[in-house]
């Protein structure tokens, strides 16, 4: 099952209500996947500093403590805004590295979900529609976001295993269905120096995505080669500072529904999670072609 939903952004008078209408949309995919849910929202932000999007133990993590550590380990400002289970420390980009060290030193229960330069991502385990009114996603704003409902297939029902999945600055993908040659994908990838939090094959092909470019390809290079590279069923809906890019496998048997207007672009698993937004009657409205990169950037 799962559900993915995402939403570009061509009028930027419209940022103020990327939360809420991003929201709306996950809503309608509950019944894809009640197990697990999150998403990402590209937001303010600079090319000098980076948010970092940590997840605690609970909600009664002492964030501000750990970032006033943080501070003193890297002799920098830490911003800090707290949302729930999570929190975005914003820290000088050159010292990203030296951030994410005092971060595992201080306090081993705190993982680092996401960074980029305005990228955020939050997930937990639950329903979307719970998901998103806890971390209060319709009060968010942004020029462009994804997110992900899941129905555990492959893996445990966990945060670890919620998607979506970054294993890039500004970078993140979500994904349905499932790979075939995973396995042997990711012990490809660990040859190469990459390393793994979870069993679950979306984080494989979020990895594999992150490789490619790391090799000098742009994202839609590394899409088209994950035609030829990856064996499955699958729909991949990818985030990146400046847009967002939607892929099918070749044989292209799960659903997938975009919708075009001049304000906006969107898509969805099913067509009901595009019809809460405004003006999608007038939209231009139609199936991904297999095997075919889609993209969306604003420069």
């Amino acid at each position: 099952m799962c559900g993915i939903v995402g939403l570009f952004l061509k009028n930027k008078s419209l940022e103020p209500q990327l939360g809420q209408m991003l929201a709306g949309m996950l809503g309608t995919m509950c019944e894809r996947g009640p197990d697990s849910a999150g998403f990402a929202v590209y937001g303010s932000g600079d090319s000098g500093h980076v948010k970092l999007t940590l997840r605690g133990a609970s909600a009664k993590t002492n964030f501000a403590a750990l970032a006033g550590m943080v501070e003193d380990a890297i002799g920098a400002p830490v911003l800090v805004e707290t949302h729930a289970t999570h929190a975005v420390f914003t820290v000088p980009a050159e010292l990203e590295t030296a951030a994410r060290e005092a971060i595992a030193a201080e306090d081993q229960t705190v993982k680092v979900v996401s960074a980029g330069n305005r990228m955020e991502i939050y997930k937990e385990v639950g329903r979307p529609d719970k998901v998103a009114q806890r971390f209060d996603l319709a009060h968010m704003k942004g020029s462009h976001g994804i997110g992900h409902t899941r129905m555990a297939t492959e893996s445990a029902v966990t945060v670890d295993g919620a998607h979506p999945f970054a294993t890039g600055r500004n970078q993140c993908l979500v994904h349905h269905s499932s790979l075939s040659n995973h396995n042997a994908l990711r012990r490809k990838l660990v040859r190469k120096g990459m390393s793994f939090e979870t069993e679950n094959d979306t984080e494989v092909a979020a990895h594999y995505l992150t490789w490619r470019m790391e090799e000098g390809e742009t994202l839609g290079q590394a899409l088209e080669s994950s035609i030829e590279d990856l064996d499955g069923f699958y729909t991949f809906v990818v985030g990146t500072e400046s847009g967002f890019g939607v892929l099918r496998d070749p044989i292209a048997c799960k659903h997938a529904v975009l919708a075009e207007t001049d304000d906006y672009v969107a898509f969805g698993t099913e067509y009901r999670a595009l019809a809460v937004l405004p003006g999608i009657e007038k939209a231009k409205v139609w199936e991904a072609e297999p095997a075919t990169v889609y993209f969306w950037e604003r420069h």
